[in-house]
């Protein structure tokens, strides 16, 4: 059977292609990190070639997209894709980005990373950061008819594989089976790393084989699904993303290490690389049997068998060409070197061994250059030139004018260029986190997985030498993209690297929505108030210029880490804002809450304007707390109570309404485990910035606690937080939960005691120990318990 070679390539995304779906030889989807999900329409052959249109636009990056066939309901079938803010969108194909979606499920809390359709078309499976995985019956939109709970950490892949069986991968190296009711049927253990991705074999697969799975170890895995391991298929050197059957019943995956492979008979029989760092998607079209890429140089890429749907003769020199001058960075390749490289005359001498297999070459000027063997061509093909990567040679990098061994990209917030991380090899990385992390305003919670991104990445370096190889420390870096990081995705494995304490919190923490997100959904209820002639509760044209200065106001502020400057329009502002989360219909309030949430954090003029004799923005935000059957009001509510600590106006109003405040979250610390995730969080770092308030206003040794209301205060929030950490199972809850509670202990023996006597910390201490499995609860609950002075 012939290679695969390009039959198109599909540039438009503005970001990495973080997933493709190939559902007829006509169509083709992408969904990006630049937040879009766009079709690709075969408009032509011989070349082929794609009309592209633009099908939804989100407010975060996407991670996933998959096609629902035609039914007689939807005779163009649908297009799903899931991602950062998660939500799962569900459109018919023929609608613009600009209209509504068909549906929205809600109800996952955490990035949306993997979505499955069932053969028949009938239900969707979705799997999350969350830990779990969902299922949706098409065309009954209202929630999910099963929730799959039980995995420890994040569903990266998810498999409709019949009406009886769904089949999840996760983080936590296992594979799960399930019956769509719900039920767990087996757990598998995955192997020895984190797994990501799955795929169904045909019935007559000749191993007897059932599906495959594949995932950090870079190994793909064949299975029954009783469970038992038939093969195992080696010669991905990274991790590897997605897997696929052909129609041959042949596999085809997707890797960081460049490259798309086919296998056949447990062999690989082809291997395409790609002028790209990470191929991180690929997809088959069932009836023509070409697949589709997606990669980090933000391309879609198709390729063929077929002589017929070959791209012409110069797009196929120039994708050679592009591969043969990429540049591979030498973390990729480990240590060389040089001296003891063959020269150019080996390609001629020798042929390889196997499909894939890489060869470097000291070329004539002193490259690295990398060549692949090709069993088709039978011959070494020119696959890219070995470059050093920051850091790796021992040249300083300069950052503001001044000389580091490494400068990373960081990416914190979709749809702006990535925070710059500065490291010295002198420097101790989890003081360098903690540093980045003020400075930047993020979330404590980032602390051991920026540290331990770091020390993965300049392993091995030392001081005045080259840094070699760094040898990544599988789960380190969840999408394998080395010098780029991307915070919260996965858990980062324990450092050997000496770790400065967290306790006691120093800092404020924040919770901060998408103000552009806001602005959109305001102005699309307020649209919806003008069609259904509702126009007592629409804005006026000057009212959504106001909106549009507020939220520019708010975003420069965010930009530059300060406080909104006081003014007139801005105080018009602010009642609006007032305005949108308290007199609009109750289901219509959440952007108008969440935009006072922003206020809280950035403007002083949210307290002085709001209090009068009695009345604060305490008693204004209370009114979310009334709406029972809406949660996420109090949830947005409590994070803009969490904010107000950022500012000194807000501290002063925190410590004068703590029984008030008290009061509003007391509901919900009864039994925490039953509500939405998203608000307990907000509750703990509510009880974070308490703690961090008590300390920094207690000017009490440790041996001579605070009096008065202080301590009643302290010994409040040791049993709320106590309350919190017995009863969760979340990760970030706890963490922060934890955080609060080791503060506490720090204020004196008499809280120290307390917790020993009367809250039975020790107890709850090991109860988060044996519930969440994460280097920085053990850390955390490490130092707690040295301050306690327990073992």
């Amino acid at each position: 059977m012939s290679d695969f070679k390009l039959s198109a390539s599909l540039p438009g995304h503005d970001d990495d292609v973080r997933s493709v779906a190939f559902p007829s030889p006509n169509l083709v989807l992408s969904a990006s990190r630049d937040a879009t999900v766009r079709q690709w329409k075969l408009i032509g052959a011989n070349p082929p070639k794609f009309d592209p249109t633009l099908s939804s636009h989100g407010s975060a990056f996407i991670n996933a997209v998959a096609f629902v066939p035609p039914s007689s309901e939807y005779p163009e079938g649908l297009i799903v894709s899931g991602g950062k803010d998660a939500i799962i969108d569900v459109r018919q194909p023929d609608r613009t980005s600009e209209d509504n979606a068909e549906a929205l499920l809600l109800g996952h809390a955490s990035n949306v990373c993997a979505l499955s359709v069932s053969e028949d078309g009938r239900f969707i499976v979705s799997g999350s950061w969350d830990s779990e995985a969902r299922i949706w019956q098409v065309g009954k939109w209202d929630k999910a008819i099963a929730v799959l709970q039980g995995h420890q950490a994040s569903v990266w892949g998810v498999l409709a594989y019949d009406q009886e069986t769904i089949i999840t991968a996760s983080a936590d190296k296992t594979i799960r089976t399930w019956h769509p009711s719900g039920k767990l049927l087996r757990t598998i253990g995955g192997g020895s790393d984190v797994v990501r991705t799955l795929c169904k074999l045909p019935s007559n697969h000749a191993t007897g084989a059932n599906f495959a799975s594949a995932g950090n170890d870079g190994i793909i895995t064949l299975w029954t699904l009783n469970g038992r391991q038939v093969a195992q298929l080696y010669g991905h050197e990274s991790f590897i993303y997605n897997i696929a059957t052909l129609p041959t019943g042949e596999l085809v995956s997707s890797s960081e290490d460049r490259t798309a492979r086919i296998w056949k008979d447990n062999q690989c029989v082809q291997t395409i690389t790609h002028p790209a760092i990470s191929v991180w998607s690929v997809a088959v079209c069932p009836d023509s049997g070409d697949i589709a890429t997606g990669t980090s140089d933000r391309i879609v890429r198709i390729f063929t068998r077929s002589q017929d749907r070959l791209s012409d003769e110069e797009a196929l020199r120039a994708f050679e060409e592009s591969v043969k001058a990429s540049s591979i960075p030498q973390q990729q390749v480990g240590d060389i070197n040089k001296e003891q490289l063959p020269g150019p005359e080996f390609l001629q001498q020798k042929s390889g061994t196997k499909e894939g297999q890489v060869q470097m070459i000291r070329e004539p000027n002193g490259n690295v250059s990398a060549h692949q063997w090709s069993n088709a061509a039978q011959q070494w093909v020119n696959v890219g030139t070995v470059v050093d990567s920051a850091g790796s040679s021992g040249r300083k990098q300069e950052f503001q004018g001044q000389d580091y061994d490494y400068v990373f990209d960081v990416d914190i917030e979709d749809g702006k260029p990535p925070l710059k991380l500065p490291f010295n090899l002198s420097q101790n990385p989890y003081e360098v986190a903690r540093k980045f992390i003020a400075d930047n305003e993020l979330p404590v919670s980032y602390l051991d997985q920026v540290a331990n991104f770091i020390v993965s990445n300049t392993q091995g370096a030392t001081i005045g030498q080259s840094a070699g190889s760094t040898t990544q420390t599988p789960g380190s870096d969840p999408w394998g993209s080395e010098s780029r990081y991307r915070p919260g995705e996965v858990g980062a494995p324990a450092s050997s690297t000496s770790r400065p304490k967290v306790l006691p919190q120093t800092q404020y923490l924040e919770i901060v929505g998408n103000l552009k997100a806001m602005q959109k959904k305001i102005q699309e209820f307020n649209q919806g108030f003008l069609e259904s002639g509702a126009k007592e509760n629409a804005l006026n044209p000057s009212g959504l210029t106001l909106l549009a200065s507020v939220i520019q106001q708010l975003d420069q502020a965010k930009s530059s880490s300060k406080l909104v400057q006081d003014s007139p329009a801005l105080e018009e502002g602010i009642e609006l804002a007032i305005k949108l989360a308290t007199s609009w219909p109750p289901e219509k309030r959440l952007p108008g809450i969440d935009l006072l949430s922003a206020l809280a954090r950035y403007s002083p003029l949210l307290v002085t304007s709001t209090s009068s004799n009695s009345t604060t923005i305490i008693d204004t935000l209370s009114e979310a707390f009334a709406q029972k059957d809406q949660p996420n009001q109090a949830m947005l509510a409590i994070r803009a109570i969490a904010n107000l600590f950022n500012t000194e106006q807000g501290r002063l109003i925190m410590d004068g309404e703590f029984d008030k405040i008290h009061e509003l979250l007391a509901p919900f610390l009864a039994e925490p485990s039953k509500h939405n995730r998203n608000l307990i969080i907000a509750i703990t770092t509510v009880f974070i910035n308490y703690t961090v308030l008590l300390s920094s206003s207690s000017s009490a040794s440790a041996s001579d606690p605070p009096a008065g209301p202080n301590a009643d205060r302290a010994l409040t929030l040791l049993d709320d937080t106590t309350k919190v950490i017995n009863s969760t199972k979340d990760s970030e809850t706890m963490y922060r939960a934890l955080v609060a509670a080791g503060t506490l202990l720090t204020l004196g023996e008499d809280f120290r005691s307390a917790a020993r006597e009367v809250f039975d910390f020790e107890k709850a201490l090991s109860k988060a120990e044996s519930t969440v499995k994460e280097p920085r609860i053990r850390d955390v609950v490490k130092e707690i318990k040295d301050e306690l002075g327990s073992s």
